[in-house]
């Protein structure tokens, strides 16, 4: 089920579903314990001697407040005669969660209300030797484990604090829940349980006519119970109505750190911009991981999850986030890079957030040889965005601890090729489904090269600079050689080495969108354009639906059969590369026309959130794979950016050529 709302500060990660059930709770990094492992926190209403849990039976819109990250979902239950409109909040600087509750009656009596708050943790992902009790001093029930302390609590219309709680044992011996305790509407006040535990707890209100009343539930995490007793201080003293506006404050000023035209973008694609920035952020721990994405329930079809700091996708976030003119974000994770390269220089698969190693796929050994379990595309492309940033920002003091890094990573560019043709040597593409010498990782080395050249001679290292730059020059023609078929008048997807030369895999892929992005070759060569068109015309979803797929018959969550006309699911990146091509290609406004297109296409697939998933179905446009996905929304950054810039100078250019007096 997709996460329709990410809400977080870089430490603390919650996410909530399609029904609106809270489902992950991330801490104390983000994609890094996931505190619920998935399982939804219920959130019920009782009025009248009615009950309802969130989800079935409710007329649920979710969506943000504008231009920050303070949820407005609107609720709404004709059997309960009640609508709610929640407003969830994780504080931008305290680790502190809130939800502010206003309970709008819509009958002409007045009615006592009760909102119950569902606890189901599995702390440090196991449910093995939880505690839960009630606290007497704060009034609160707390959830605790080692050095993962979580306090919960609830203030209503008389009650500051939990007079209303539930705390047992779950599944256990037929245990299904506290929950189930609450749909009478009142709770049985037990005052610890350990083991396989959770909680519920409760805000009552008393509800005027046709009026609205506010209740608040909020969370405190820390790692002792004098760390979320002190956080709950704050709350008691700053007051729980403090957290919504004075977090919807700091985001909106954020978001709009630098004013940006758009240039004749229409008003929903200038939002989506400014949501995508603020779903990026939420996707960042403040260590310097940028997380492919926190969607627990992508273990279902792979046993594994994508709450990992991939290189490739790091950098590219990071690209996107130096673009849109944000320095701390880049900066911490080019450190987090610089802090787990291998002393050959070298990044592997994908790290954890506190920068261990993840779980891989990719073997030590091949053919009983040992081989490099890496995607050399990840190496290279976190030295081109560093480059890319240093040219924007030109902070030097900033990048003098990544120099280490910058040299270690271009020297191996420069080793980790076929002595004889100058290609790099075989590794695992950017899907990470075959073995061999990618087109997309060819065009990375050539962009991670150049960028190392820029640098060093930046650094007045001339020689490392001729090293870099003629390895770069090498690999270019390397690849006009070896990738091109002429048979086909395209460059091939990957190529495998025989004793004569390469095998050439010519099955139109995505990916082969890299020979503009990254090869250093201009937009309108002919063999760029040529492989551009391929892929757009064999890639296109032929469904009302539309986009772009990741490549011919693309297996992943594959819908259809059906190959000629959905050659896979539609891509938001995938589709977003050809609006990419399309602005570097424009010579004139008309010709940016598609790529606008393609940009309403984006936000008119998006959820009603904005939140981008990885792909979506073929027919029915429901989100597929993980939602939201970080690599989706900063591709849209990119592409509004380089939009905006094309604009820009063909704009200039005109309004030159008008003042330009004839000879």
């Amino acid at each position: 089920m997709p996460r329709d709302l990410p809400i977080g500060n870089g430490k603390v990660l919650i996410n909530f579903d399609n029904d609106y059930c809270m489902r992950d709770v991330y801490y104390p990094h983000v994609g890094q314990e996931n505190q619920t492992i998935g399982h939804p926190q219920k959130f019920g209403v009782w009025a009248d001697g009615k009950f309802a849990w969130m989800g079935s039976g409710w007329n649920i819109r979710k969506n943000y407040l504008k231009e920050c990250l303070v949820t407005d979902v609107i609720c709404r239950n004709d059997d309960l005669g009640l609508e709610l409109r929640i407003h969830d909040v994780v504080d931008y600087h305290l680790d502190i969660y809130m939800k502010e509750v206003h309970v709008r009656n819509l009958t002409n009596n007045q009615r006592k209300v009760r909102l119950f708050a569902h606890h189901d943790f599995h702390i440090y992902e196991h449910e093995v030797g939880d505690t839960a009790f009630f606290d007497p001093n704060t009034q609160s029930v707390i959830h605790y484990k080692k050095n993962r302390w979580f306090l919960t609590k609830s203030a209503g219309t008389q009650k500051y604090g939990v007079d209303m709680w539930s705390i047992g044992n779950k599944e256990i011996a037929n245990c299904e829940g506290t929950w189930r305790d609450s749909e009478d509407g009142d709770l049985g006040r037990n005052g610890i349980a350990q083991g396989s535990v959770d909680s519920t707890i409760a805000a009552e209100l008393n509800v005027p006519p046709n009026s609205e009343e506010v209740a608040h539930f909020w969370m405190c995490f820390g790692s002792t119970y004098e760390q979320v007793s002190e956080l709950d201080k704050v709350v008691t003293e700053k007051k729980p109505s403090y957290f919504v506006p004075h977090n919807q404050n700091y985001w909106r000023l954020w978001v709009n750190a630098d004013h940006l035209d758009f240039l004749g973008l229409s008003p929903k694609v200038a939002e989506l911009y400014k949501r995508s920035l603020l779903v990026v952020r939420t996707q960042v721990d403040n260590e310097g991981a940028i997380i492919a994405a926190n969607d627990h329930d992508i273990t279902q079809f792979a046993r594994d999850t994508y709450s990992y700091m991939w290189p490739r996708d790091g950098a590219l976030v990071a690209y996107s986030m130096t673009k849109a003119g944000y320095r701390d974000v880049p900066q911490r994770f080019f450190q987090f890079c610089a802090d787990v390269i291998r002393d050959e220089g070298y990044l592997l698969h994908k790290f954890n957030p506190d920068k261990s190693l993840a779980s891989s796929w990719h073997p030590w050994i091949r053919d009983g040889k040992a081989e490099l379990p890496i995607q050399e595309d990840e190496t290279a492309l976190v030295l081109w965005s560093m480059w890319q940033h240093f040219r924007k920002f030109r902070h030097i003091e900033v990048m003098r601890p990544l120099l280490g890094f910058l040299f270690k990573a271009g020297d191996f560019l420069v080793k980790y090729r076929d002595p004889e043709t100058k290609l790099p040597m075989a590794s695992y593409d950017l899907w990470e489904e075959r073995y061999g010498v990618h087109l997309f990782t060819v065009c990375s080395v050539i962009a991670g090269l150049n960028g190392a050249a820029g640098f060093a001679y930046a650094l007045g290292e001339l020689e490392k600079h001729r090293i870099y730059k003629e390895a770069a020059e090498e690999v270019q023609q390397a690849m006009i050689q070896h990738l091109w078929s002429e048979k086909d008048k395209r460059f091939c997807r990957m190529a495998t080495r025989t004793k004569d030369g390469y095998q050439l895999d010519m099955t139109i892929d995505a990916a082969m969108s890299a020979i503009y992005m990254f090869a250093d070759l201009p937009p309108h060569d002919p063999k760029v354009k040529a492989t551009m068109t391929a892929i757009r015309d064999r890639l296109t979803i032929k469904t009302d639906v539309g986009g772009v797929a990741r490549y011919e018959n693309d297996y992943y969550h594959q819908i259809s059969q059906d190959v000629g006309n959905v050659p896979g699911n539609p891509w938001f990146i995938c589709t977003m590369w050809m609006a990419g091509y399309d602005i570097a290609a424009a010579r004139g406004q008309n010709d940016l026309r598609e790529a606008a297109r393609i940009l309403e296409w984006v936000a008119d697939h998006a959820l009603e959130s904005g939140v981008l998933a990885e792909q979506v179905h073929p027919y029915s446009n429901a989100p597929l794979s993980v939602s939201p996905l970080t690599w989706s929304h900063a591709t849209f950054i990119t592409v509004v950016l380089e939009f905006v810039e094309k604009q820009r100078a063909l704009m200039s250019e005109n309004v030159f050529a008008h003042t330009i007096t004839p000879v």
